[in-house]
């Protein structure tokens, strides 16, 4: 088998709209992609494809799935095969082996690791907020910056209180182990003393796409100039700072909105534009920009803007990052501020539609910015510009689609004035240089696999076949709401204690469900409840990305076929019509009202089918049945007319 890092590494790196685009021509629309099923004939195109959820979805076929499920679907290969199939093409090696008890444990360590940072992000904000010196120090640092409160809860940020190991014993009194605690990076340990590593600090918590938090980013609020200003959390098994970008999570929907993303170098600098009403930016976190930090940019867009500090010197350094954006097939702009000023001072000068105003009028193409850049000063030293030519050509070379580069050569050939035979001439060259390099590497790893016998393939499939399922509109509904919101807080009640307690989403579905002994009558839909019952709870448990990304084809088809259902989303207008409350503001109403529905719908059926069980009883003169039939529809009828008030006695038609 595959183990589940390598798994994971493939998913994380395969972007959908890249794998599909292989076999579908795909045109943006909206936030989502559409072209011409592969999987049907069609003359309207009907296949949409989401980046922000990772699916496909044909409207006219039906089929749907996960960017594994595509890959399976359209080659007719097997679960793991379409993993490799993906492995290969994003240039990750896969090593199968059966999962060892080493591996389970490495799992094991990586989930309390997630676990132990959950924690700490949630210590650090009661500390920035309910603590004296949280509120003097850390939260006064925040407002002295120009920092709202409501950026500062948006962010999650805190404050690790001052002393030695204040926050390390009170994780090892919540039940914390020390070694994950360390792991982390949370807690430094030595023979003879324990440190907390942030302490004193104000805390950026770094989160993951999926909204996870990996590491943390502490700045010291003390004025001595040998204490480091920025700390970030050590490289562990959760994170890798070259893979990782500040902010994704808080910016991926409005990256996908405006089919743009804008980078900048700092914490504080997302938050700013963020607090300025920008919220499609992504921070590098002071590290040189790196290809899987594009990648995971590429996943939601194609187009980059590139903000720099107004430094020259800094800018120069950091052009290598403009090569690796345009040998990803990005997009890219740059967008340099006026000299003194970074994107956090320069976003709090100016309103938010003046700042949009000078981005859109001031950002350049690349090409423009890095020519008049490195060719500054350089008009009577031919030398220089010689060399300097070749090293914008140098970038050119590296971006991957043919007519983009004969373009960008064009423009060269205008701003340097330098016939475009020359550096056509000069792009050739480099070019025979990299495929040179290319196939002495490709040589190198083919020597060192070439006695590395294959494994076998393992098929994980099933097929469920058509099922007459009279709730089906119900039970994809109580889904896509489990799916979506199933871990956020419906209520909260009294236990048998006296302690409150959160009832989420998922709680009530799952509690109301299992009360009433109520199972759908369709397999996968049943299994999938199911396994929302065994997971739902678990910390970092993402029910999207789970489902989405099943093993099992019926189960991800399902899930992403219910993700792609266009619906309207439930809206209660306020007195005068001043606003509408979207789905998610009011689940508290829509929730039980869904589950009355289903129930109503659930009891309906069974009436319906004990009058036909009644006739059929009728015939062989079953009288004993015939009465037990007579009194379980007296009691569903009870049962649907305290329903049918529950719900303002409205018909639901069979």
């Amino acid at each position: 088998m595959i183990d589940q890092g390598t798994i994971q590494r493939i998913l994380d790196s395969s972007e959908i709209v890249d794998v599909v685009g292989d076999f579908v021509t795909l045109k943006r629309r909206g936030t989502n992609f559409i072209g011409l099923c592969p999987f049907h004939n069609e003359k309207t195109p009907s296949f949409n494809v989401s980046p922000s959820k990772g699916i496909y979805k044909c409207f006219g076929c039906g089929k749907g799935g996960s960017v594994v499920n595509f890959v399976m679907e359209h080659e007719h290969l097997s679960y793991v095969e379409a993993l490799k199939w993906l492995a290969k093409k994003y240039n990750i090696e896969v090593n199968e082996r059966e999962e060892t008890p080493e591996d389970i444990q490495a799992r094991n360590d990586r989930e309390s690791q997630m676990i132990v940072t959950s924690f700490a992000q949630k210590y650090f904000t009661s500390q920035l907020w309910d603590s004296n010196e949280g509120r003097i120090a850390a939260l006064g640092y925040f407002r002295e910056r120009g920092l709202r409160d409501d950026m500062v809860r948006k962010f999650e940020l805190g404050y690790c209180p001052s002393g030695n190991d204040v926050f390390t014993q009170e994780a090892l009194k919540a039940g914390y182990e020390m070694k994950f605690l360390e792991k982390t990076g949370l807690t430094i340990k030595r023979e003879d003393w324990i440190r907390d590593r942030f302490s004193g600090r104000v805390m950026f918590p770094i989160h993951g796409v999926s909204g996870r938090v990996i590491a943390f980013g502490g700045r010291t609020l003390s004025q001595d100039k040998k204490i480091a200003k920025y700390l970030n959390s050590p490289e562990s098994d959760i994170y890798h700072k070259s893979r990782v970008l500040y902010g994704i999570f808080q910016a991926k929907r409005s990256v996908i909105q405006n089919d743009k993303c804008y980078l900048v170098e700092g914490y504080t600098d997302v938050i700013a534009m963020h607090q300025s009403g920008i919220e499609n930016v992504v921070a590098s976190s002071g590290t040189s920009l790196t290809s899987d930090q594009i990648r995971l940019i590429r996943r939601f867009t194609n187009n980059i803007t590139i903000i720099y500090d107004g430094d020259q010197a800094g800018i120069k350094a950091s052009l290598r990052g403009i090569d690796l954006v345009l040998e990803e097939g990005v997009n890219v702009k740059v967008l340099p501020l006026p000299e003194g000023e970074d994107p956090d001072s320069f976003s709090r000068s100016m309103g938010s539609s003046e700042l949009q105003e000078y981005i859109d009028k001031n950002e350049t193409d690349f090409i423009k910015f890095k020519t008049q850049l490195l060719l500054e000063g350089t008009e009577n030293d031919p030398i220089t510009r010689a060399r300097l030519t070749t090293d914008i050509v140098r970038s050119v070379s590296v971006i991957p689609d043919g007519i983009v580069r004969a373009e960008y050569l064009k423009e060269c050939s205008r701003l340097m004035n330098v016939r475009e035979e020359v550096l056509y001439e000069e792009l050739r060259k480099l070019k025979r240089k990299r495929d040179d390099e290319m196939f002495r590497r490709e040589q190198r790893v083919q020597v060192h696999h070439e006695n590395i016998p294959e494994a076998p393939n393992v098929e994980v499939k099933k097929e469920a076949g058509p099922v007459n399922n009279p709730c089906a509109i119900e039970e994809r509904e109580v889904l896509r709401m489990m799916l979506k919101y199933g871990d956020q807080k419906l209520f909260e009640v009294e236990n048998d204690e006296g302690e409150t307690e959160v009832i989420t989403v998922a709680d009530y579905f799952i509690s109301e469900l299992d009360a009433d002994g109520i199972e759908s009558v369709d397999p996968v839909i049943r299994q999938v409840f199911q396994e929302c019952d065994e997971h739902f709870g678990e910390e970092g448990f993402e029910p999207l990305r789970y489902f989405v990304q099943h093993p099992d084809s019926s189960v991800s088809q399902l899930c992403s076929n219910i993700l792609s259902e266009k619906y309207t989303e439930s809206q209660f207008w306020k007195k005068q019509g001043s606003y509408v409350e979207e789905e998610h503001d009011i689940l508290y109403m829509l929730v039980p009202r869904l589950l009355q529905e289903y129930k109503l719908r659930m009891v309906r059926f069974l009436i319906n089918q004990a009058i036909d069980e009644m006739k059929e009883a009728a015939k062989g003169d079953d009288f004993d049945r015939i009465v037990d039939l007579q009194r379980n529809i007296q009691n569903l009828k009870l049962v649907e007319k305290e329903l049918s008030d529950k719900l303002g006695k409205r018909t639901i038609n069979f």
